[in-house]
């Protein structure tokens, strides 16, 4: 018999009650979960990741390396007392691979320690914390600098690289300081006051029993830190009142200089979206022929005049070989950066300087002989297609490097700073050497 059409047939109800008639009785019984106990697993470190893996190529790369230099600060020696130190190797390649997937902050990387594979397995089972981590990073500048020009030397006797075209573009990168930090010197002078005060109290509160040894520490260590911020802060602004009246050439300033009490040594900067923050100004050099990074440099200056001379003197001191072309934008053709790199036999490509209504190719009254020079040459369809090659390779490396790490700085001062800048460039130039071993 068919079921109405919102009933149910008796063939359907027979199967339901006889399910119910050969249900058992009693409460049901099902396992639960049980976080408390404890799983004794074996782990294998080398099937972590798969043979082909980003971390494996970083690592045997430094095996290719000299790493003696990340050595040297190891106090722990032969039979004298002391815990043996982490491998400088393992921290090395866990900021490497952290650099190239744009993890930037040591509290995250020790994460990452604990949860991913990769890092797992780059750390082969050694235990770090975020303050060794963030420790190395700040203070392995001068071991950097040298990688990224021990990098560079492997690159050209393979001959992946060819130094004969260069460019150069600098871009603002956000510190680690809000625009409300910076402070005149009247209300410095105050914080002063405040930040000696606050480090007296805590000396003479040092012997209060009832405030645990760690606690006494952390106040006196964060008046202290407070106290040398501001002086930073005063130090700063005496340099840039220094430099605003030799700009001014005796006239009065239209207002008075501010520094930050957060970075002393950020600066106001205008950004690429027209707006002011905190920034600093990282330079980067890179050759056409490879792709690869060259030189490194940050400054606090808003501007690119001048920065051209001194990064080719970094180029051909890494090196030993100095450009014959540089290519850059107009922040960096004024008349006496031309004139010093014509001295140089550099030739130059970019936009020269023009007057209001007039276009950059066209001859322009006070032109010296290198500005007409430059003039003349980006006129030409030669000038024009080498040009060409300057956003394909200063705009590409920019784009990469703000990608991972250098959106915003998360360290303070120009030292840090620039350690940070050259853990990007090294990342960088490794990740390169590993495309352009594959396409050989």
């Amino acid at each position: 018999m068919a079921a109405d059409l919102f009933g149910e047939s008796p063939e359907t109800s027979g199967r339901v009650k006889r399910k119910e008639a050969a249900r058992p009785e009693g409460k049901p019984r099902f396992v639960e979960a049980d976080r408390k106990q404890i799983h004794l697993r074996p782990v294998d470190l080398e099937d972590l990741i798969a043979v082909d893996h980003p971390a494996r190529a970083i690592w045997a790369l430094l095996d290719e390396l000299d790493l003696g230099a990340f050595y040297e600060f190891i106090l722990a020696r032969g039979s004298h007392p002391g815990r043996p130190a982490i491998d400088p190797k393992i921290l090395l390649a866990l900021w490497l691979f952290a650099t190239s997937e744009g993890v930037g902050s040591a509290r995250e990387l020790e994460r990452l320690c604990s949860e991913h594979k990769a890092y797992q397995w780059l750390r082969g089972g050694v235990s770090v914390n975020y303050h060794t981590l963030s420790d190395f990073r700040s203070e392995r500048k001068e071991e950097l600098d040298q990688l990224l020009t021990q990098i560079l030397a492997v690159l050209m006797e393979k001959k992946l690289i060819d130094l004969y075209r260069v460019s150069q573009d600098g871009l603002r990168v956000r510190a680690s300081a809000g625009a409300s930090s910076f402070r005149r010197r009247k209300r410095l002078k105050d914080y002063l006051k405040e930040a000696k005060k606050q480090v007296a109290w805590a000396s003479e509160h040092a012997e209060d029993a009832e405030l645990s040894a760690r606690r006494k520490a952390a106040q006196q260590r964060a008046a202290s830190e407070r106290l040398e911020r501001v002086k930073g802060a005063l130090a700063s602004l005496k340099k840039l009142e220094e430099q605003r009246a030799e700009q001014a050439g005796g006239r009065r300033a239209k207002s008075e200089p501010r520094a930050s009490v957060t970075d002393a040594d950020a600066r106001n900067m205008r950004m690429g979206d027209g707006g002011f923050r905190p920034a600093y100004n990282v330079q980067l050099a890179t050759t056409v022929e490879g792709g690869v990074i060259v030189g490194v440099s940050v400054s606090n200056s808003g501007s690119d005049q001048g920065e051209a001379e001194a990064m080719l003197e970094q180029v051909e001191e890494r090196t030993g070989e100095r450009p014959k072309e540089l290519l850059v934008d107009g922040g960096y053709t004024g008349k006496k950066s031309l004139a010093v790199l014509a001295k140089k036999d550099v030739t130059v490509y970019g936009p020269a300087s023009a007057r209001w209504g007039q276009g950059p190719l066209e001859p322009q009254k006070g032109d010296t002989i290198e500005v007409s020079d430059l003039r003349k040459r980006m006129a030409t369809e030669e000038g024009k297609e080498v040009y060409k090659q300057r956003a394909a390779t200063s705009e590409r490396v920019n784009a990469d490097v703000r990608r991972r790490t250098l959106d915003r700085f998360l360290v303070r001062g120009l030292d840090k700073v620039l350690t940070v800048a050259l853990l990007n460039a090294v990342t960088f130039n490794i990740l390169r050497w590993i495309s352009l071993r594959q396409l050989q």
